[in-house]
């Protein structure tokens, strides 16, 4: 046998030999790529309990700069009263950051779970958030924070929150009586400790109501038509579509369209079609501003969905709405535990009227009727009775409340720091005794 014929390997040996010898390659990688992501995480774990070592008083976590109106009114307070605060944000453009706070410090968390992995080992005395679901995904809480706050980015049910979405939180900023009520039921079905709450209000509506109150009076124009569209198949776009738009362009009142942002890169296909279709102006304007205070200002009648732009426009603006039958599937949801209605649906009837497949041919008639009828100025009376408490002093309020638990929690941190040291003199003066005795 010659040297060639010893080293020659048949086709199906050198495979599978090639297949075993890439395989114990592929461990060695993985193995070594898992010991440097563990000594990267466990670096990385020391460094966040440096930096947490000192307690924090008060942290407020903003999972995106969408929420900036959200925080911003209460920010302000706060940096009026002094308080020193640490806001932590996902964004790395937040406004906090351009803001020039004295008291208030922006903090850049990262994304993701770079982000969710700081705030599992918080050290703070007060954590404030509009986010649900603590405690139940991959946000834990931290066993270094005393009090967990949240509070609703819209003025809505508080059991519209994806099941136990706030089952973990101590405490509660709300803005209507009825959402007490739908707390405590969960609490009593669930068997969890009564939490605490303040009724404080919306913030960011009594700013924008101040915004209104500073534009006066809209100039006298020709009637005008809003349709805001939220994205998905259960959409007004998608559901109504071009039969619609027709419909409104036969009332031959201005139309204004402006589509949920989603919808540009969700149903990019079906926008570009409309867009196309209706790109006469003086049928259909199309509206992608990114503040939309001057159109909602500008327009006497808002078609939407399951927006929350819809409140916005009855209750700040004072106009009446047209809204579709949403389909709402309480089985995700708090809202399935308890079998009332949810407030966000069964106040619509008095805030407008419903368009659906029987009346879309109808639609001046609609909204002529909800324009001109007085029950709906009205309905929208009752709709800020029942969600918007204190307008015009909930930023305010709410930032008192949120100082007075730093001030509770640091309190009892204090106490408990002082009673075993308390306990161990009692200890020493007993022994110095008994050893007089003897």
């Amino acid at each position: 046998m010659n040297t060639l014929e010893f080293l020659y390997i048949d086709p199906g040996t050198g495979g599978m030999l090639f297949t075993v010898l890439f395989g114990i390659f592929g461990v060695i990688v993985f193995s070594a790529r898992a010991l440097l992501l563990k000594m990267k995480f466990a670096v990385g774990r020391d460094k966040n309990a440096k930096v947490s070592s000192q307690k924090i008083p008060l942290a407020i976590f903003a999972e995106t700069k969408r929420y900036w109106s959200i925080f911003e009114p209460i920010l302000d307070e706060l940096e009026k009263k002094q308080q020193e605060t640490v806001y932590l944000t996902c964004s790395e453009d937040d406004p906090v950051f351009k803001k020039g706070y004295k008291y208030i410090k922006g903090e850049y968390l990262g994304e993701g779970n770079k982000a969710y992995s700081k705030l599992n080992m918080l050290n703070a005395s007060v954590l404030f958030s509009t986010t649900p679901s603590l405690d139940v995904f991959q946000w834990k809480r931290s066993k270094n924070v005393d009090c967990y706050i949240h509070i609703m980015h819209a003025a809505k049910d508080i059991t519209l929150y994806r099941m136990f979405g706030t089952d973990h939180y101590d405490a509660f900023i709300l803005s209507g009586e009825y959402q007490i009520k739908q707390i405590r039921t969960l609490e009593e079905m669930r068997g969890l400790p009564q939490r605490d709450y303040a009724l404080c209000g919306v913030p960011y509506l009594d700013v924008m109501k101040k915004r209104v109150e500073a534009a006066g009076e809209v100039p006298p124009h020709e009637r005008t038509v809003l349709l805001a569209p939220s994205w998905g198949e259960s959409g007004i776009l998608s559901r109504f579509g071009e039969e619609l738009i027709d419909n409104l362009i036969t009332t031959g009142y201005k139309l204004i369209v402006r589509p949920h942002p989603q919808s540009f890169d969700v149903e990019k296909e079906l926008l570009d079609r409309l867009m196309s279709k209706y790109n006469d102006e003086s049928k259909v304007v199309w509206n992608r501003d990114i503040d939309n205070f001057e159109v909602l200002r500008q327009s006497d009648i808002l078609i939407s969905d399951f927006s929350g732009v819809m409140f916005e426009f009855a209750m700040v603006f004072d106009k009446p709405i047209i809204y579709t039958d949403t389909k709402f599937d309480p089985k995700p949801y708090d809202a399935d535990w308890i079998e009332e209605t949810p407030w966000t649906f069964s106040i619509l009837p008095s805030l407008g009227l419903e368009l659906n497949e029987s009346n879309k041919d109808r639609i001046k008639e609609l909204i002529d009727k909800c324009i001109e009828d007085p029950s709906f100025v009205k309905g929208r009376e009752k709709a800020r009775s029942d969600i918007w408490v204190n307008i015009g002093e909930s930023a305010e309020r709410s930032a008192d409340y949120i100082i007075s638990k730093v001030k509770e929690t640091t309190a009892k941190k204090t106490e408990a720091e002082i009673e075993p040291v308390k306990t161990k003199k009692k200890t020493a003066g007993k022994k110095t005794k008994s050893a007089k005795k003897a």
